[in-house]
């Protein structure tokens, strides 16, 4: 569903989202910041909780008509199909779903055999993210996953054979172990099998993670910057000249096959978010719910969603419309801001991007303001630079 180019953002806000998180890995990656356990052991408590949280959240998107919903994690995949589904259809039965609801599920390749993934489609799954992170064995022993190289592939043509068109595949560039010639041959891989959809993140640093603590100890090499932003400029040359559409800073795209739960976001929609550490957004407020499993299980069983909120000024809905609608393809709508934060906010905006248009990062188009292909490395910075203090 691609991006309505210059379109105003109140057409995006017709239909919410639903996010459930999984908060539970077979084992830690060396970078990773999400909420999980790797201790299953409340596995079964957990998937309890989650039913009886979308109980408690029945009203939150006021009858809406939910057009995505999305099993996050932490790794989904580890449930199993019943207790997928049992969440699935107790979502269908409280809130509005439409028929052709994209019902997302991510998954590490280590989990989705063949009889896995005929489960998963028949139960409803109908749009897999399978975190491949690199084809190359080297990188997946140095970020510490749980698959190989072999089941990557595998599971990607194990999928597209059992009639999964929708799959969107994660990879890193930037780390120590990957080589240029090691990152093309990774997004030439993904081309050569017909992916419709991958989202590319460069290698961070993220404090209290285990990659942090390795490289603070000397046990492990820093991340290099320029090495990131070089494999930042390839993939675009090369997805491009494949065809794909870089419709986000991170995501890109065959035409029509944009991710429509992420965009939600990007788009300002609503969305409810189940389990803990998910974030819930409506419009004027924001909440989020304990990264405690424990917490979490107790309070949801005791009939309370354990959560803390933040009622939203004009001034943080601005920030927050620059931060997210800069980093995509459709870039900022100048009329819809002086609709929505009045005349002064868009003269702000504009005023405060003339010197990025006179670098070449940004581009003035009628009422859109975007970044050039040269602005998208700069993307979180030049946002900053445009908010309202």
């Amino acid at each position: 569903m691609p991006f309505a180019g210059a379109g105003k953002r109140e057409q995006y806000s017709i239909m919410a989202g639903i996010y459930i998180h999984i908060p539970f890995c077979k084992q830690a990656c060396y970078y990773c910041n999400f909420h999980f356990s790797t201790s299953l052991s409340q596995q079964e408590a957990m998937v309890n909780s989650l039913l009886q949280e979308i109980t408690l959240q029945k009203d939150y998107l006021a009858q809406e008509p939910v057009q995505t919903v999305y099993f996050g994690g932490g790794t989904p995949s580890l449930l199993t199909t019943a207790q997928l589904t049992a969440l699935l259809s107790h979502l269908r039965n409280t809130f509005a779903i439409t028929a052709d609801a994209e019902i997302t599920l991510e998954a590490n390749p280590d989990d989705l055999t063949p009889e896995k993934l005929a489960d998963l489609k028949a139960g409803g799954i109908n749009r897999l993210s399978i975190g491949v992170q690199s084809f190359h064995e080297e990188d997946l022993t140095w970020m510490n996953r749980a698959h190989d190289s072999r089941q990557a592939l595998d599971c990607i043509r194990e999928a597209q054979a059992l009639g999964f068109q929708n799959i969107t595949i994660d990879l890193i560039y930037g780390g120590p172990t990957l080589t240029d010639e090691g990152w093309e041959q990774n997004v030439k891989q993904a081309i050569t099998l017909g992916v419709p959809h991958l989202s590319c993140y460069a290698l961070t640093v993220e404090p209290g993670t285990a990659l942090d603590q390795f490289i603070r100890k000397k046990k492990m090499a820093a991340t290099d910057p320029d090495k990131a932003a070089q494999h930042f400029e390839m993939l675009m040359e090369w997805l491009g000249e494949a065809g794909y559409e870089h419709y986000e800073i991170s995501n890109f795209a065959l035409p029509e096959w944009h991710s429509r739960h992420n965009s939600s976001y990007w788009q300002g929609r609503h969305y409810l978010g189940l389990g803990p550490s998910a974030h819930s957004f409506n419009g004027h407020s924001r909440q989020w719910n304990i990264a405690n499993n424990a917490q979490y299980i107790k309070s949801i069983t005791a009939g309370s969603v354990p959560f803390e909120i933040e009622t939203l000024t004009k001034a943080m809905q601005f920030n927050e419309y620059i931060m997210t609608a800069l980093r995509t393809s459709a870039g900022c709508n100048l009329e819809w801001v002086a609709e929505k934060f009045g005349a002064e906010a868009a003269v702000h905006l504009l005023a405060h991007s003339e010197p990025f248009i006179r670098m070449g990062r940004m581009e003035h188009t009628g009422e859109i303001l975007r970044l050039t292909k040269a602005g998208r490395l700069f993307a979180d910075g030049i946002a900053g630079d445009l908010f309202i203090i």
